[in-house]
C-alpha cells in the first residue's frame, strides 16, 4: 500500500500544477485577467514643490517593477496596450498631534507630522476604453515622530507611500477593483 502513495504523491506534485494553470486568458498570482500582453510606463514627472530631486525617477522605477512581479505583461518602452504616464503632484507636511502644553502656556510644536504624497495618473487601455481615466488621482500618507526628524526617516517613509499608491493603480488599471 505505501508504494501506491509514493508513486501517487509524486504524480500530483508533477500535474497539479499544470492542470491548475490551463484555462483561459491571462491570470497573474493576484487575481488579475489581462488579456493584454504589453505595457508602457512613462517616466513621471515630478510637479510637486518640494522635495527630494529622485521622487519621480524612484517613483517609475518601483511602479514599473511592480507590474513586471505581478503581472505577464511585457513592458514595451512605448506603445504598449495598456499604457500609464504621469506626475507627482503633491509632497506635503502637515503637523498632526499637538504636544502638550508646558505650564499651561500653548505650545506650537507637534509631536507628529504626516508626510503626504500624491500622484496623478493617465491610463489608457486600446482593448478597452472603458477603462480609460486621465488625471486620476492617489494619495497617501505616513506619519513620523518629529523627535527623528524627516531626513533620518524620509526614504522609508516614501517607500511605504509609495507601496500604497501603487497598489492603488494597479488595483485601478488591471485588477479592475
Amino acid at each position: 500500500m505505501m508504494f501506491k502513495f509514493k508513486y501517487l504523491s509524486t504524480f500530483l506534485l508533477v500535474f497539479t500544477p499544470l492542470l491548475i494553470s490551463t484555462s483561459c486568458g491571462v491570470y497573474s498570482l493576484t487575481g488579475t485577467t489581462i488579456t493584454a500582453e504589453t505595457l508602457s510606463i512613462q517616466t513621471f514627472y515630478n510637479d510637486a514643490n518640494n522635495g527630494p530631486a529622485n521622487l519621480a525617477v524612484t517613483f517609475t522605477d518601483n511602479l514599473r517593477d511592480y507590474y513586471q512581479q505581478n503581472t505577464s505583461l511585457s513592458q514595451v518602452t512605448e506603445g504598449g496596450e495598456l499604457q500609464i504616464e504621469g506626475a507627482i503632484t503633491g509632497y506635503r507636511l502637515t503637523p498632526v498631534a499637538p504636544s502638550a502644553a508646558a505650564n499651561d502656556q500653548i505650545n506650537d510644536q507637534a509631536n507628529l507630522t504626516r508626510l503626504t504624497i500624491t500622484v496623478q495618473v493617465d491610463f489608457i487601455n486600446l482593448e478597452d476604453e472603458e477603462q480609460n481615466f486621465t488625471k486620476k488621482s492617489f494619495s497617501f500618507y505616513a506619519d513620523f515622530d518629529n523627535d527623528l526628524g524627516l531626513t533620518a526617516v524620509e526614504d522609508q517613509l516614501i517607500q511605504e507611500i509609495y507601496d500604497q499608491i501603487i497598489l492603488d493603480i494597479f488595483n485601478g488599471t488591471v485588477a479592475n477593483w
